[in-house]
């Protein structure tokens, strides 16, 4: 049945090891597979310990690995407090008031602080590093370092690796002066991670390197032949007049997320020039190329959506090349 979140086994090793290859070391953002199989050969390769964005997920995670990273400033609660006890736990902050929420609770933890490097989302500015830091610290908790995100990195013609890098050095240097060692300084991006600078991180969180997806393909961080998960859809209408076809793959399975410098809603495998050009619910419109035949009615192909992150999120199993399905063990976990 069509359809199917489908994983290429060789794909997904090569991808883990080649990330693993970094000089830097690896803490992997487990929010983009959410798989419990996937993190176990990720640590294999030598990642660290892990990335997760919730409580949620922290608590799945926490039957592979003691050692996790919350890159998220958490409003805390209870849920925390007892996950705390059962592995060593980091949590990202940007405010006063989340971190004063974090010494009232039962099993206060060590907080990065989060830096905006560019991204203009969660974070502080590098200035408002100090002031924060030294709050934190008169609260009685433990400040290891800085992390940050540079989501801008997922656009064309950015510098999100040096605009990291310099916030990152920055943010270093002003924890250094108040007497913090052995320094956490944590980023990276699937995009960025390649040219982040290892003299100032320690520490790289890429997530979607595992499989890639539409929008790295169109970003130029990986080719054809990394794309390691697809979904199998089934051609179910067809318009000659208009030389496209409609997949029984839409929107609550591919997602919806669409940048503005996107070509499309998806891509499809083997067919570079194909794109998903709309998606409702159940409907998936791909525009075939001009002078390539349309596929007919019942064919199946494998699309390659444009952010593999929700896609995960979206389904409860995978089917795997070797035969087996893993269970989406996180989905949901928002």
């Amino acid at each position: 049945m069509t359809p199917v979140v489908r994983i290429d086994l060789d794909r997904l090793r090569a991808n883990i090891a080649s990330m693993a290859a970094s000089e830097i070391p690896l803490r992997p953002h487990v929010k983009t597979h959410k798989i419990p199989e996937i993190a176990r050969l990720q640590l294999a390769a030598g990642a660290r310990g892990l990335t997760v964005a919730t409580v949620g997920e922290a608590e799945v995670f926490a039957d592979v690995t003691d050692d996790i990273f919350i890159a998220y400033p958490l409003w805390a609660d209870d849920r925390l407090a007892a996950l705390s006890r059962r592995v060593s736990l980091t949590v990202g902050c940007d405010s006063i008031e989340a971190a004063s929420r974090l010494s009232l609770i039962d099993a206060p933890v060590p907080l990065l602080i989060e830096v905006d490097s560019g991204h203009h989302r969660s974070g502080v500015p590098v200035e408002e590093v100090d002031a924060l830091a030294r709050q934190i610290l008169d609260l009685g908790l433990e400040v290891r370092g800085a992390f940050t995100f540079p989501g801008h990195s997922y656009q064309p013609g950015q510098t999100a690796a040096s605009d990291e890098a310099a916030a990152l050095s920055q943010a270093g240097e002003i924890l250094r002066d108040l007497g913090i060692r052995d320094l956490i300084l944590s980023g990276g991006s699937t995009p960025s991670a390649r040219a982040a600078d290892a003299t100032v991180l320690t520490e790289l969180r890429p997530g979607v390197y595992v499989f890639n997806d539409a929008q790295q393909l169109e970003l130029g961080t990986c080719g054809w032949e990394d794309i390691a998960l697809t979904v199998r859809a089934t051609v179910v209408s067809r318009r000659v007049d208009l030389h496209q076809v409609i997949l029984d793959a839409g929107s609550k399975i591919l997602g919806s997320d669409r940048p503005a410098w996107a070509s499309g809603f998806g891509r499809i495998m083997g067919v570079p020039d194909a794109r998903v050009t709309a998606v409702s619910e159940h409907h998936g419109t791909v525009a075939w190329p001009p002078g390539e035949p349309l596929p007919a009615i019942g064919e199946e192909v494998d699309v390659i959506p444009n952010h593999v992150c929700p896609v995960l999120n979206l389904v409860d199993e995978v089917e795997v090349s070797d035969g087996s399905r893993w269970v989406v063990a996180a989905r949901g976990k928002n």
